[in-house]
């Protein structure tokens, strides 16, 4: 979950970035029809089936608009929802609630999509030992809220940004003159506390990475002969990560390989969003 100091100093600045992208000045449709602060409730629902994520940052909308705004709901991120299922209600200033109300439910749609895709693609891995993981290829400014997401529906995170680690890819290798090149020079430079981690195509590739040392080989868009024979002449001499076009319908293949690790950009670029709406505001007493 989010703590305060991550709602704060890391989160914060996003939502607010949000808000200023859908109100420049005013919300001229709500300033029309509520032109003075009325205490409302609204029902947070629920109109398909999947995980629920976010809900914090859905609640964390509304009260950078007006700290006094209260969410109250009935379930937690993780868990699993359901159609027409009333999962909160927020209230506060009906200009508010009409205010923040694409925004929030933006964040929640988005985040519980991740987490719902992420599971099923998760479940087909059970019992298997291989770690899900994700990738970089999140929506610019969004990655905070989208690998969080992966971790809500039991995927794990690759690294976080550029600074995190070592992972030479196939542009690395060019510029640095080879796969030898680009290792020797990535364990002299980066503190001995990393692990090297380089993207290979093909088994010669394959065996100077194995050669040059590197912690962890990413074999990648390999067909599954490739994968075989690759997985063989590592032999264990370094951990194993899959990656290229990995989706929930074709992720079966990796079982049973003896890899360590499947990494899927298909799970924060390609998860379709989960399916929720406001409903029901009305002023209270």
């Amino acid at each position: 979950m989010f703590d305060q100091v991550t709602l704060g100093l890391n989160v914060d600045p996003f939502i607010l970035s949000a808000l200023k992208e859908d109100i420049t000045s005013e919300d001229v449709s709500t300033n029309s029809v509520m032109p003075t602060p009325t205490p409302g409730v609204v029902d947070l629902i629920c109109k398909q089936d999947g995980i629920i994520c976010g809900l914090q940052v859905f609640e964390r909308v509304f009260t950078l608009l007006d700290p006094s705004t209260k969410a109250e709901f009935y379930v937690k991120d993780g868990d699993h929802v359901e159609n027409k299922q009333l999962i909160g209600k927020v209230y506060g200033d009906i200009r508010v609630l009409l205010c923040g109300e694409r925004t929030a439910l933006n964040y929640l749609q988005r985040m519980s999509g991740i987490a719902t895709y992420t599971s099923q693609v998760a479940a087909l891995l059970e019992g298997t030992g291989i770690k899900l993981l994700d990738t970089r290829k999140t929506s610019p400014n969004n990655r905070i809220f989208e690998k969080y997401s992966v971790r809500i529906g039991g995927g794990n995170n690759h690294r976080y940004n550029l600074s995190d680690g070592v992972l030479l890819k196939d542009n690395h290798i060019g510029a640095a003159g080879g796969v030898k090149q680009a290792i020797s020079m990535a364990k002299a430079y980066a503190p001995f506390v990393r692990k090297i981690e380089v993207e290979v195509e093909n088994l010669d590739m394959v065996k100077e990475a194995v050669e040059a040392g590197a912690d962890i080989i990413m074999l990648d868009n390999m067909t599954t002969e490739q994968l075989k024979e690759s997985i063989d002449y590592i032999a264990g001499r370094a951990e194993i990560e899959v990656s290229g076009n990995v989706t929930k319908e074709n992720i079966a293949r990796l079982t049973g390989l003896g890899v360590n690790y499947v990494s899927s950009g298909a799970l924060t670029h390609s998860a379709p969003i989960m399916d929720l709406s406001m409903k029901n505001l009305h002023a209270v007493e």
